[in-house]
């Protein structure tokens, strides 16, 4: 169960939902203390919803695998007077059926989870066994968070306020998706750059809501619980702690919020940024701390934007706590931003240690990127 969210901050941020043509919600938000978007109208002749994946059990390794084959069909690196996320206008529709908006979210045409919702089968209690060969509906959500009407930018370069109106956002869907039937672990990133494998060149990000606790948070909530279990304290908030103590890999210490450069680091540019008090998500966060973290997160990015003379790959991961009382009460949100740029003309590829065995060799020192990152912000 989440925390309720703060009243202090709800009522300056308006927010609309909206249908698309097809059916799917579109969420708008307005910047603070602006109009709501009250009317959309979406007349495409648009196909009935794509969807229809599926997940199938790995017996090998206790982790669910999505397969979404309709995917191939999606749209790939269109020219930007065919985007699909900037506004419909001059006669071109798009996804985004007004002439201009703020922040809005809406339902992906073409989701890796969903559209329907339901509880997926419990391994424990069906069996591992009797899972094998019979995939489950690939039931969850899939959002795509459209950060501003232009089509050419990135967080880095979005008006302070309207980057406070996306961290709005981000708390927004966060809650009402967790609220939603057999969602068990939401999860907001962005992918940036070609070289992650982005599809599309408009200032987005996205947010999945998967029926089951991704992987890579389930182990880490596994040791967080089992952490504060034999020694009472919180596993992000001592490691946090201890980066400070040590101050060698800190990049930024606000009044709410700290960035570091993780001691263990796997990539080239690994970056952690996270609240000075626990929470579990990012709907738990009050107005101060979200205003906080809008103005230091758009700092970090524009940090790595300085690093080198063009602009930098990253994935942007918002590790929020799976949806169980433990997880939460053990758990503590936090961004980690990882890219494979290792120099200004070289990436660092997963090969054989890293893909196949998980285990990272890194080309960099912590200490020496958090040195660039704090020298970045002159």
């Amino acid at each position: 169960m989440t925390l309720p969210l703060p009243t202090e901050h709800a009522e300056s941020f308006a927010h609309r939902t909206h249908h698309l043509a097809d059916g799917r919600e579109a969420v708008f938000f307005s910047d603070r203390g602006t109009a709501p978007v009250e009317q959309v109208v979406d007349r495409r002749p648009l196909d009935a919803r794509s969807g229809g994946g599926e997940v199938r059990f790995d017996r090998l390794t206790g982790e669910w695998v999505a397969v979404a084959a309709h995917r191939q069909a999606r749209t790939y690196l269109p020219p930007a007077d065919q985007c699909p996320l900037c506004p419909s206008a001059g006669g071109r529709e798009s996804e985004i059926p007004v002439e201009d908006f703020d922040v809005v979210v809406f339902e992906n045409r073409f989701p890796s989870l969903g559209p329907g919702l339901a509880e997926l089968p419990d391994p424990q209690r069906t069996g591992e066994r009797a899972l094998w060969g019979t995939p489950s509906p690939a039931v969850g959500r899939c959002e795509v968070v459209v950060f501003t009407p232009e089509h050419r930018g990135s967080f880095a370069s979005l008006a302070p306020e309207r980057a406070r109106t996306v961290v709005e956002a981000w708390a927004q869907r966060t809650e009402a998706l967790t609220g939603m039937q057999g969602i068990r672990h939401v999860f907001p990133f962005e992918n940036r750059g070609e070289q992650i494998g982005v599809t599309l060149h408009h200032p987005h990000g996205q947010i999945y809501a998967y029926p089951y606790p991704a992987p890579h948070a389930a182990r880490l909530a596994a040791r967080s619980r089992a952490h504060l279990e034999r020694t009472g304290r919180a596993l992000m908030g001592e490691v946090l702690a201890d980066e400070t103590a040590s101050g060698d890999r800190m990049v930024i210490a606000g009044e709410h919020f700290s960035a570091y450069v993780p001691y263990a680091a796997r990539w080239p540019l690994e970056v952690h940024l996270l609240p000075h008090r626990q929470v579990p998500d990012l709907a738990a966060l009050t107005g101060a701390e979200r205003d906080e973290l809008a103005a230091v997160y758009q700092d970090l990015v524009q940090r790595v934007d300085r690093l080198y003379a063009t602009p930098t790959p990253y994935i942007a991961a918002w590790h929020q706590t799976p949806i169980t009382t433990a997880d939460r009460e053990a758990g503590w949100l936090h961004l980690q931003l990882t890219s494979p740029r290792r120099a200004a003309d070289k990436l660092k590829f997963l090969a054989g240690s890293e893909a196949a065995m998980g285990a990272f060799i890194n080309d960099v020192t912590a200490e020496q990127t958090a040195a660039r990152l704090r020298e970045a912000a002159r």
